[in-house]
Order: C-alpha cells, then structure tokens, then sequence
C-alpha cells in the first residue's frame, strides 16, 4: 500500500485550506494548523505568530502547504508584518528545523497587479472591460518579470517568496511559489475587474496538487496561477512546461454585463 505523504496545511480552515483538504484527502495525509478548529483532519489550533506551535505542527512532517496570511486589512502594516511575514518566517524555519523536504508557499496575483495601475495600459483596459481579450502582441506579464505589488499584504507576500528563495538556497529545502489568482467563494467572479485573474477552484486544487508532487529535483521556482481567461495577462506557459498543469475552466463563461 502507498504511504500518502504527510502535509501540514497553515490557514487549513480558510476557502482554500477547505477545498485542498476536502478534495484532495485521498493523495495526502493532511494535518492542520488554524486559528479556528478542523473537523475531520488532526489539527493544531493557533496562529501562525505562534512560534513554538507551528514548531510542534511542522513535526514528522513530509511537506508544508503554506497558505495563512493577514487576508482582513491588507493596508494594515502592523497586520502584515506581523502575520503575513513573521508567521511565513516561523513556518520557514519550523520547517527546516523539522526537515520538510518540500515547503508550498502561496503568494498571491496581487504582487503583480501594479501592471495595471497606469490607466493607459493593456492591463488596466482589461480590467476596465474596455478590452475583451488580450492583445496578441500585448507583453504577457512572466514570471521571471519584476515585481509590481498592488498593497501592503502584495508586500508581504514578496517577503514570503524571498525568503523561501534563501532557505531553498542556504538548506536544500523545495520550495514552490505559486502566485494565486482571483480564488471566490462562489467559484464565480463578482466583479468585471475579476476577470483577467480568475482562477476557479479546481485550477486551483490542480496546481496545489501538481506543486506538492513536483520531482524533489525542483528545488525553487515561481508559478502565475490563473485560469486559462481571455483577458488573461499572467503569463501561466511556464507552470504549464514545468509541473504539466492545464487549467480546465475560463471567466469566458461569464458575461461581464452582470457583473459588478
């Protein structure tokens, strides 16, 4: 019989906690780490900030699905830094001082929505609904493109992912970014704005899947994770090459005359 890897999962009980645990159970053998109590999974109640328990949580551990953030005021400073990355260096180095072999960091589309910010870009008339599609010979935003936060929390996931880079240099640890696009409760986009970064929920639960059964060979990189849209600008070819994941649904199916 196949031994099921066993993963810890911080923010367990959030949206994207819930729909990885519950879809996903029978690949891994998850445990949780939540402010608020689990049911159905062994779990640890704290918060990330709690250095010693995420030590505890991180304990016999194969790997760690790094989801917890400050998602409430993400103009918050204090909330940020204190959350957002101080618990992100505390899952880090927990995991580390455990021996995880492989550490899932979700960061966030949002460090890249600065593109969008000037008025006049492709970018921003995509979000504007002024254009219907990307242009073909638009730059479609890489990865390896820098950085451009749209807040404090964008902020603090650029932190995150920084600090991964260092521990998967200095330790030899594996660690997978996955920048997360537009993830709603309802699986279903509220607003015209959505549209570009939608990513439905079982896009989502195939990356987390495809990252967390990545070869140990792969060491560091970064994924855009956004459906496979029409106004898409996040380039997503290369979390196709590198990890064959294909996206299975589009905010094409949405008419944007109802929404927001």
């Amino acid at each position: 019989m196949t031994v099921k890897p066993k993963v810890l999962v911080t923010g367990a009980s959030g949206l994207i906690g819930q729909l990885v645990i519950n879809r996903l159970g029978d690949r891994y053998d998850f445990s949780g780490l939540s402010r608020r109590p689990l049911d159905g999974i062994p779990y640890t109640q704290a918060s990330v900030t709690d250095a010693v328990a995420v030590r505890a949580a991180c304990t016999g551990m194969d790997m760690v699905l790094h989801l917890a953030a400050e998602t409430q005021d993400y103009d918050d400073w204090d909330k940020v830094v204190d959350t957002t990355m101080g618990g992100t260096l505390n899952v880090f180095r927990a995991a580390q001082e455990a021996g995880v072999k492989r550490v899932v960091f979700a960061s966030a589309g949002s460090t890249m929505l600065g593109y969008q910010f000037d008025p006049a870009s492709v970018y921003a008339q995509l979000a504007d609904n002024k254009l219907q599609r990307m242009p073909d010979d638009a730059h479609m935003v890489l990865h390896t493109d820098p950085a451009r936060p749209a807040d404090f929390y964008s902020v603090g996931k650029l932190f995150g992912e920084h600090t991964g880079r260092l521990f998967a240099d200095r330790y030899g640890m594996s660690v997978l970014v996955i920048r997360v696009g537009a993830v709603l409760p309802d699986d279903r986009p509220t607003i015209a704005r959505e549209l570009p970064g939608y990513l439905s929920h079982r896009d989502l639960v195939s990356i987390i899947d495809k990252t967390l059964s990545a070869p140990e060979s792969l060491r560091y990189d970064i994924f855009h994770a956004v459906s496979d849209n029409a106004r898409r600008w996040r380039d997503i070819d290369h979390s196709r090459k590198l990890l064959g994941w294909e996206p299975l649904d589009s905010s094409d199916a949405f008419d944007p005359e109802t929404l927001g």
